[in-house]
């Protein structure tokens, strides 16, 4: 018996230690993990990249400037034979040639394809954008809702350390009138497995709370994982105020995902413009200025050097490519409606998951309405059933039912409150609106 007490002593211990540590709100939580998180700190650079990509000269806007330059030999044996039948040999001769140029390719236009893909790189970046949106917004509703869960974990924790505390006066009480003789050994036995039991949820309770703690320094992606924090809220606080049709109204038109699932369908739609863009000819320039110098061991000349500009324009058109440029029209054209469709299908899914969340808000709503009223009475038949004991009037065992019923109360208050919470985040989460939690 006095192990568990000391057990149940250094966990308290523990727990003050815990609370003595810094102090952290809602906000400072998730301002702590949007500056540190290592998946968003991912993410938002995954976004630089489509804004390091969304510039004329990826899209072929601009032309291509090389510089080159090298130089070339060859060593030959030549044998002549001349129409009045004489023949000469040459062996050995060498000949280098060295050259350097500046070379400029431009395509000036290719049927409206680079303007397609320019308009594909700005919405990639917007999409990149959007994609840095969705993974804040999860991330602000998972570390909210484990912020919460470690409010409701800290209470559940405190209602089994009272029914501890419970456990231990009832044993107390048995330990004397057993040995004043008026209860028996059995009653005496119960209440120390009653107190062994509590003692022992209580236990557990401490891992769970440390779990969920860490976590939250997880979140947070804190230097050091085992730091030992305090949250400032010691109770969930429910709004009971959201409005259904505002909550709808906003999801369908500023949901990160369905903004998301619109702009996938300007991708598809811009595609069909590049692919439609392969109906025109295309026109390209080139030219190149450079300086080359020429070196013989026969002939007239033993060396000549050239410097100078070349140019050229190149017109074309596709007349046949074997019918592959229609049939990546129809795909494209096919992708332009299952983007569509995608949507829809999307638009659907959050209108049904706003249903079945604002059900559950309501329901747990009135579930916590209900259960506070049940804790009331549950502490005030508590009270009653522990003095009729102390008066010898009532059994261990309807005490102990007495007990569990309190005990269960407050578990189901605590858990319509989280409940309730849970359903707050989803919903801001679907109508783009969690980073309230920001103000």
């Amino acid at each position: 018996m006095k192990r568990i007490y000391l057990i149940i002593a250094f966990a308290a211990i523990g727990c003050v230690n815990t609370f003595a540590q810094e102090v952290f709100s809602l906000k400072q939580c998730i301002e702590t993990g949007l500056e540190g998180n290592y998946s968003i700190r991912i993410v938002r650079n995954e976004e630089l990249i489509t804004v390091n990509n969304a510039i004329p000269g990826n899209a072929g806007y601009l032309p291509t400037v090389d510089i080159s330059g090298g130089i070339d030999g060859a060593l030959n044996n030549d044998n002549y034979r001349y129409p009045d039948g004489t023949s000469a040999k040459a062996n050995g001769l060498h000949s280098e040639t060295a050259t350097i140029g500046l070379n400029l390719n431009w395509t000036v236009f290719d049927g409206f394809g680079i303007q397609a893909d320019y308009a594909k790189l700005k919405e990639l970046q917007r999409m990149g954008e959007l994609n840095t949106r969705l993974a804040i917004e999860d991330f602000i509703a998972n570390i909210a809702g484990e912020y919460y869960n470690l409010i409701r974990q800290t209470i559940r924790l405190q209602n089994l350390r009272s029914a501890v505390n419970l456990s231990k006066e009832r044993l107390r009480i048995v330990e004397e009138r057993y040995f004043i003789g008026s209860m028996s050994r059995l009653d005496l036995q119960q209440a120390k497995v009653d107190f062994n039991a509590d003692s022992s949820r209580l236990l557990t309770q401490f891992e769970v709370v440390h779990t969920s703690r860490i976590h939250l320094n997880e979140l947070m992606a804190l230097e050091h994982i085992n730091q030992k924090i305090r949250i400032r809220d010691s109770t969930i606080d429910v709004n009971a105020m959201l409005d259904e049709t505002e909550l709808l109204q906003n999801t369908l038109s500023n949901n990160a995902a369905l903004l998301a699932s619109e702009k996938n369908k300007t991708l598809s739609e811009l595609d069909y413009k590049k692919a439609l863009s392969r109906n025109y000819p295309y026109l390209k320039l080139n030219t190149g200025y450079g300086y080359t110098t020429n070196w013989y061991d026969t002939g007239t000349t033993d060396m000549q050097k050239r410097l100078g500009l070349n140019y050229g324009l190149t017109l074309g058109f596709n007349l046949f490519d074997g019918m592959n440029r229609r049939r990546e029209q129809r795909n494209a054209h096919i992708q332009i409606k299952n983007s569509e469709l995608r949507r829809q299908e999307l638009e659907l899914s959050l209108r049904a998951d706003h249903s079945n969340l604002w059900m559950a808000y309501e329901n747990n709503l009135e579930l916590w309405s209900l259960e506070k009223e049940n804790l009331i009475v549950a502490q005030e038949n508590y009270a009653i059933a522990l003095e009729r004991y102390k008066l010898g009037e009532l059994s261990g065992i309807e005490l102990r039912e007495a007990q569990n019923s309190l005990l269960e109360a407050e578990e189901r208050r605590s858990i319509a409150e989280y409940n309730i919470k849970l359903c707050e985040i989803s919903l801001l989460q679907l109508s783009g609106q969690i980073v309230s939690y920001l103000d």
